[in-house]
């Protein structure tokens, strides 16, 4: 058996819907290797062992694997789940199909109104017990009740059990008593206590049902990692909260990988604006088939709980990520007489039809190859040739629906995706009373750069950063990330009667049992950081504000905090009274590597261009376009639009207008420039 202090590389990898990043650090001489590879989306152990392949290493030489995956986000949205039953309070089964109020689509109404509900009515089951809103028990749940639930259960043949009873999250006791009996013949088991210790039973529920119809695919999956592995690799799972976890935690609660790979792109982004002292920045994580976008607030990652999957309502933390399907491979067609671009895409297999792999439908890549973007004489990341004639060919097909010339419709379908981008981009940063001008736009994704510019200079934003690893980025937030825990908790507390050591005690309790998988990993108490958050409403109010605060908690600075930052949101605040709604408790342990600490292999510099082509800007014509070796490009040297700039896997356009150059950190710095 190899041992294990012979395990040098540190890896993180990135498991999307149609490529798979890795990046690899040595702790020995600090060696950089990076890769991507086809997605192999019926076996993500298989993409492991492909990527490592790519980079030339083994599972004997991998001390830590940190690794971000869309699987449970792809169970999810295609429906891939375990069969679950569902145990309710008496007359409250039907909540999860009564729901809300709002319809899907205001105004279509040949969209039924709700999603049907997760479970089916012949797998919900009714437990005779009510707990009341402060926790007492309005009818006990005795032991022949949870033996007849049992009983029932048993009778279902279903692979896992939610227990999401009323007030639960004030006291946890009746589900504690059914998940003891039910664990006897039920291997998985999800208890709406420890999934969101909250009101709101609605979301709650849902929450808990998507948490156990998860545990058996995830269960699986991990279990066959962790085979893989041995005893040599130390395994880290990405969360969606933007952090690590452990195996063990994510099989407890596998609903936390929903946004497991675009919140590692998030987490990376984060880090780049403190590393360059950006306090207000979008990140814009363009891959092969969709588009994540995220506002960092004063260099914070931005977290929330309200959340849609599939959309269904959640109660999960999870970074605030926008998502649409909109990525380099998402497929143009023509909708009467406009273009629509996505949500479908080619995927990696056939890929779009510059790929030469058996793809026909027009898609963004091939816009971007028939534009002159890409490098028709490059091996896309050293293996995949392009084909412009492939590529043109599709976008012909949607050029003759509208009677227009290739490149016409290859601008349109560049422009089109643009627009829906930019709709999400909107989304992220007006919600949050953010203004996008005021923003830098941090442009990442095998895509990404390509549009970064053009999207910039709709919104009015000035600076565009292209960080080094920026085709692989979402597998460099894997390595970089810390080891985190949070947790939601419903406190309840006014402002008028304010009861500071029941706060202090359930702040240190929270804090306590957090931290405990963070020291079994080496870590020493002293490295742990925690952070407190209040999430604070007025009386009356509905949503909540997010203030941080220090322990012992003062309640007068905490006020003032609140009034400052509904002020900043809202336009206005009062001095009436308010209400200390939730706690939400984060705790961390720093990274061992840093993107600062990293540097992309040396060569030579030159300011030379590899190749002079022509690409289309407008409909006005071809432009005489250099294009440069990204890595080859000397500290500070100004490249000039129209340019391209380029390496294995990334391409970054700058239209006619805009300025470029490598800053000391090895980022892209980009001037948007005006619209010529």
């Amino acid at each position: 058996m190899p041992d294990k202090n012979s395990s040098t590389w540190k890896v993180g990898i990135d498991i999307g819907g149609t490529f798979t990043d890795v990046l690899a650090i040595n702790t020995a001489d600090g060696m950089i290797r990076t890769a991507k590879v086809r997605s192999q989306t019926h076996d993500p152990v298989a993409s492991i062992v492909s990527a490592f392949e790519a980079i030339d290493i083994g599972w004997s030489t991998v001390s830590d694997l940190m690794h971000g995956t869309t699987m449970a986000t792809n169970a999810v949205v295609e429906g891939n789940l375990a069969s679950v039953a569902l145990v309710a309070t008496e007359g409250f089964r039907d909540t999860i199909e009564i729901g809300r109020q709002n319809r899907r689509e205001l105004y279509r109404l040949c969209v039924t109104p709700k999603l049907p509900p997760l479970v089916p009515e012949d797998r919900r089951i009714e437990a005779i017990e009510r707990i009341g809103p402060e926790g007492q028990v309005l009818k006990p749940l005795s032991e022949e009740e949870v033996r007849r639930v049992a009983r029932v259960i048993d009778s279902l043949d279903v692979d896992a059990v939610a227990i999401a009873l009323q007030h639960c999250f004030v006291n946890a006791d009746h589900e504690k008593m059914l998940a003891k009996q039910l664990s006897k013949t039920v291997e998985y088991l999800a208890l709406s206590h420890e999934m969101s210790p909250e009101p709101r039973e609605f979301e709650r529920t849902n929450t808990t049902i998507f948490n156990a119809a998860l545990m058996p695919l995830t269960a699986g999956y991990l279990d066959k990692l962790q085979a893989s592995a041995g005893d040599c690799t130390n395994i880290h799972l990405f969360h969606s909260a933007g952090g690590m976890a452990s195996v063990k935690a994510v099989k407890d609660r596998p609903l936390a990988l929903a946004l497991s790979g675009p919140a590692a792109g998030v987490a990376a982004a984060g880090k780049i604006c403190n590393e360059l002292k950006l306090d207000n920045a979008i990140g814009f994580d363009m891959g092969g088939t969709t588009t994540d976008t995220c506002v960092i607030i004063d260099g914070k990652v931005q977290v929330g709980s309200d959340q849609r999957l599939a959309g269904r309502p959640v109660r999960q933390l999870m970074v605030a990520v926008e998502s649409i399907g909109a990525g380099g491979g998402s497929i143009a067609r023509a909708e009467g007489s406009a273009v629509r671009v996505g949500p479908d895409s080619a995927g990696a297999r056939p890929g779009p039809a510059c790929y030469g792999l058996g793809g026909k439908l027009p898609t963004v890549t091939d816009a971007n190859m028939t534009l002159g973007y890409l490098n028709t004489e490059r091996l896309l990341g050293g293996a995949i040739p392009l084909s412009p004639e492939m590529a043109e060919a599709a976008i012909e097909t949607l050029a003759d629906t509208f009677g227009r010339s290739v490149h016409e419709t290859a601008l349109g379908v560049y422009r089109v995706a643009n627009a829906s981008m930019a709709r999400a981009l909107r989304r992220v940063t007006v919600e949050r009373g953010i203004d996008a001008r005021t923003c830098s736009l941090i442009a990442f994704g095998g895509a990404g750069p390509m549009h970064a510019v053009a999207l910039a200079r709709e919104f009015g934003i000035a600076k565009v950063v292209v960080p080094k690893f920026s085709s692989v980025f979402s597998a460099l937030g894997c390595l970089t990330a810390e080891l985190t825990y949070a947790e939601q908790h419903t406190v309840r507390m006014p402002s008028t009667d304010w009861d500071g050591e029941r706060l202090n005690t359930l702040c240190q309790s929270i804090q306590k049992r957090l931290s405990a998988p963070i020291v079994a990993t080496g870590h020493d108490t002293g490295t742990i950081n925690t952070r407190f958050v209040a999430l604070i409403r007025y009386t009356g109010q509905s949503d909540t504000v997010e203030v941080s605060f220090d322990l012992p908690c003062d309640p007068a600075k905490l006020g003032v905090d609140f009034m400052a930052q509904h002020k900043k949101l809202y336009g206005f605040a009062t001095e009436e009274a308010w209400h200390f709604e939730t706690l939400r408790l984060t705790v961390s342990a720093p990274s061992q590597s840093d993107i600062a600490d990293l540097d992309e292999a040396e060569r030579e510099k030159t300011t030379a261009p590899i190749s002079v082509d022509e690409c289309w800007f407008d409909t006005s014509g071809p432009v005489a376009t250099n294009r440069f070796e990204r890595s080859a490009l000397p500290v500070d040297w100004k490249v000039e639009g129209a340019a391209i700039i380029e390496d294995d896997w990334s391409t970054i356009v700058l239209p006619p207008g805009a300025t470029a150059w490598i800053d000391p950190t090895g980022h892209l710095a980009i001037e948007a420039g005006a619209v010529s």
